[in-house]
């Protein structure tokens, strides 16, 4: 495990970091783009303790984020998990995301999880349950009310974070029940989207007799926690109707929903919002501090 922090730097180190977005330019947009999300990170006051084992595999690693302010307890903890088709991606690819809590007075943790091919459903879910175990264990370790844990994700990590508080078979299959939750915040994540088309997704979550299963939808329950759902209106990677039907189908039951649909946002830009160079994309950071934050009563 490393810990780090944050803070000022060096002149040095900033040109160094400006040359590897060059040097990888040619590399591909997306590498470039996570670069310059993550570049602003170098300069943020807030602490990191990284790769810290949440089980044995090589994958089943997190990082946490904590906010760099004298306040120690009664803090809120926010659980993220990135996107990538459940086949790519990186939690260091996303220390902006860290960052941009840290620095609003959350404690983040942002976990890797094994990826398809090496593993096929239950294995990333699985992970996923293991790791909001982690949290909930650990969240005094960090100051944390245990009553103010919240699971988040962006497109496949969304579809993780809401499913594993809606199908308890995860956590049964640890041996735990569901650690308390105060609510869930989707970023354009997949909820109904059954047919599969691709050929590796039905792959991903086959057989066909297993399909159900994979729609977080079908595990709608009048007890689940509180759902922020954000959904970009041009997102054509993942359609809005995704979080609209699973708004729908929660507020039916009774649970407390938020739904932000935001024009001219695409599927990246609601979690690129959260990065300083594309913040003003859209408010993500805004509605996700509201929904997580106490009441100014408490």
């Amino acid at each position: 495990m490393t810990v780090g922090r944050a803070g000022p730097v060096s002149r040095r180190q900033a040109l160094a970091s400006i040359a590897s977005i060059a040097a990888v330019g040619v590399a591909g947009c997306s590498r470039v783009e996570f670069f310059a999300a993550n570049l602003p990170t170098l300069f943020g006051a807030y602490a990191r303790h990284a790769d810290i084992a949440y089980g044995s595999d090589p994958r089943q690693r997190l990082d946490v984020y904590l906010p760099d302010r004298a306040t120690e307890t009664g803090r809120t903890m926010v659980v993220f998990w990135y996107g990538g088709r459940w086949t790519t991606g990186d939690k260091s690819q996303y220390r902006f995301v860290g960052a941009a809590l840290a620095q609003s007075g959350y404690v983040a943790v942002l976990p890797n999880y094994r990826h398809y091919p090496e593993v096929k459903m239950p294995g990333f879910m699985e992970d996923a349950a293991r790791a909001a175990l982690w949290a909930s264990m650990h969240a005094g370790d960090y100051g944390v009310d245990p009553r103010r844990i919240y699971l988040a994700g962006h497109s496949a990590g969304a579809h993780m974070a809401v499913l594993a508080v809606l199908d308890t078979r995860y956590f049964a299959a640890t041996g735990h029940t569901v650690p308390p939750i105060a609510g869930v915040v989707g970023l354009s994540g997949p909820y109904d989207f059954l047919p599969l088309l691709d050929a590796d997704v039905r792959d991903i979550f086959g057989p066909p007799t297993n399909y159900p299963d994979s729609q977080p939808i079908n595990f709608v329950r009048s007890d689940a926690p509180p759902m922020l759902l954000v959904h970009g209106m041009q997102d054509d990677t993942v359609w809005p109707k995704n979080s609209r039907n699973l708004a729908t189908a929660l507020i039916a039951r009774g649970v407390r929903v938020e739904l932000k649909l935001y024009p001219g946002c695409g599927h990246a830009d609601t979690v690129a919002a959260l990065s300083v160079p594309a913040r003003g994309r859209a408010p993500t950071l805004a509605d996700l501090a509201a929904f997580v934050s106490p009441p100014a009563s408490s």
